[in-house]
């Protein structure tokens, strides 16, 4: 049977990329500086530290829930796309200023939020919402990238495109099951940068993510989603609280 895709068309990763201006840098944004970079980079002087008004302290935070579709690494490692993606970047001219030893630490949380902001607590989810997901069945879905976007500059993601089944984005059925709104963006956060980009590195990473934005790293049929908790937003002591399956 041949399964059909959301496009971009679709979703949000073209209106949401980064526009990458010629003879410029990347600089790291505040929203990086304040929840990530403090993590894989505490000593860097431009870390925020904290801010009026967020939860953030040092990149942590009181813990927070979500519901996210967990990507298998090992799936990830053994795929030849996402293999040259990787050598292709580990030669790149700002390869040095990647946070390399954050992949090992992350790859067992490795997933895209398909509903975030659930509180502090473990979320109930209701007995008819569970049948819903579970009459779905296991949910298709192709990852590529790489993806910088308009905000949190500093962070690169793998787009994860979601099966359309019935005309309808699979992701969409489960945010309506769940009663969460409906989103279009699903990123799995895989890369950090360390520092900010100069022009030269900018234009590299314009020209990687240009290279490969319409290939596929991998396909895979998901099974289950996690209740995710975490502290951090590189989820580097998430737990899984709770898991949902896709199939009866």
């Amino acid at each position: 049977m041949t399964i059909a895709f959301c496009s971009d068309d679709d979703l949000a990763y073209d209106r949401s990329r980064t526009r990458f201006a010629p003879g410029c840098g990347l600089p790291l944004d505040d929203a990086y500086r304040l929840a990530h970079l403090p993590l894989v980079a505490p000593g860097h002087p431009g870390v925020i530290a904290t801010r009026a008004g967020t939860p953030y302290e040092r990149g942590r935070h009181p813990t927070a829930h979500s519901v996210v579709l967990p990507l298998p690494a090992d799936a990830l490692d053994a795929s030849p796309a996402y293999r040259a993606l990787d050598a292709e970047l580990r030669a790149a001219p700002f390869a040095a200023k990647v946070a390399w030893p954050m992949l090992d630490r992350r790859r067992g949380r490795l997933h895209a939020t398909l509903c975030g902001g659930l509180g502090p607590t473990v979320p109930a989810i209701a007995p008819e919402a569970l049948e819903a997901l579970a009459r779905l069945g296991p949910v298709t879905v192709e990852v590529r990238g790489p993806f910088s976007g308009t905000v949190n500059h500093g962070r690169l993601y793998l787009r994860v495109y979601p099966e359309r089944r019935g005309g309808e984005n699979l992701f969409h059925a489960v945010q309506r099951a769940l009663g969460r709104p409906v989103t279009d963006l699903y990123v799995a956060g895989l890369w950090n940068f360390v520092d900010g980009l100069d022009p030269s590195e900018a234009e590299a990473l314009a020209g990687c993510i240009a290279r490969w934005w319409r290939r596929v790293l991998l396909r895979v049929a998901v099974r289950e989603l996690w209740v995710l908790g975490s502290r951090d937003d590189l989820v580097l002591d998430a737990e899984i609280a709770a898991r949902l399956s896709l199939a009866r």
